[in-house]
Formats: C-alpha cells, structure tokens, sequence
C-alpha cells in the first residue's frame, strides 16, 4: 500500500470533494415525487466526504496509540481519530467519543456508509468510536501499546460490544 505524507494529499482530497459536489446535480423538489412519498437521496457531495475520510482513516493505519492524541505525528486515540479525519476533510465534529456519539444521528449496519462512525460500549459505558469503511470494516485506534488499525465487526468482541453505528455528515 502506498502512503502519502497527509499533508500531501489533503489538497488532491479537497480538489476531488470540489469537483464532486458540482456533480450532485439538481435537488428534487416535492413536486417531483407522488403525494405522500417521502424520498431520501443521498448526496453525491456527502458520499464524497465520506470516502475521503475514510481514505484519512486509513493512510493513518500504523499510527501509534496515544490516549488524548488527535496528531499523526503524536498518536490518536480513538476519538482523536475521528476528530482529525472529519477536520482535515473541513467537517466541524466535537471532539470526545461521547459527545460524537450524542452529536450523531443512529443509523443502522445495513445504512451504514464510508466514513460512518461505529460505537462501543465495555460494561456500562461508551468506551471505543471507530470509522466504518464498509463491508463491515472499520479503522480504530484500538488501545495503548497498539497502533492504528483496521477491525472487523465479524469479529466476536467487536460484534458482541457495537452499540450503534452513527453519521456525522448531512443526510
């Protein structure tokens, strides 16, 4: 796999997500749908950001843990992962696994979309966020001692702790 400094590629991803979002074409009006019919079409711009952030996620793979780390040259945790991948691609998001989580609007799996979040619990609490990719896959900083990684929620602990899955990005 090739790996680009982030700071190189985050001009190509903003070029990308700029030429996109003229590509979405022209919103339906309710005019447009039978009566009653009630339509949700994702946004081609959305779908952009939400590959792009995904595509952070995992040039950050191999990146050290650090509790409290929102820097790939520092570490992440896991909410210091998502904070950096939403902000490089211009996404305002807050900071902690549980104020994402609260910010989030719950979707389920099968809605679930690149750069969607998936949410843990551990006993009683929100413990662990993580960056779907699709396919069941997700990038997390896991925990201390241990980098940057892809997981999967066919894995028993993972399957067995999702909580929810969430989306940030503007429906």
């Amino acid at each position: 796999m090739l790996r680009f400094p982030c700071k190189a590629i985050l001009p190509v991803l903003a070029a990308i997500a700029a030429v996109t979002t003229g590509c979405a074409g022209a919103p339906t009006t309710p005019a447009d749908r039978a009566p009653g019919q009630v339509t949700v079409e994702p946004r081609i711009a959305d779908e952009a950001v939400g590959g792009a952030i995904a595509d952070v996620a995992m040039g950050m793979v191999g990146t050290r843990y650090l509790y409290g780390g929102t820097d790939p040259l520092e570490g992440f945790d896991c909410s210091g992962l998502v904070y950096y991948t939403y902000t490089s691609n211009g996404q305002a998001v807050p900071r902690t696994s549980r104020d994402q989580f609260d910010a989030a609007s719950k979707i389920s799996l099968a809605e679930a979309a690149e750069g969607d979040l998936v949410f843990f619990r551990d006993q009683e609490k929100l413990s662990h966020v993580g960056i779907y990719l699709g396919d069941g896959r997700f990038v997390h900083a896991p925990a201390n001692g241990q980098n940057v990684a892809v997981g999967s929620l066919d894995s028993h602990y993972y399957r067995e702790h999702l909580v929810a899955v969430g989306r940030l990005l503007p429906n």
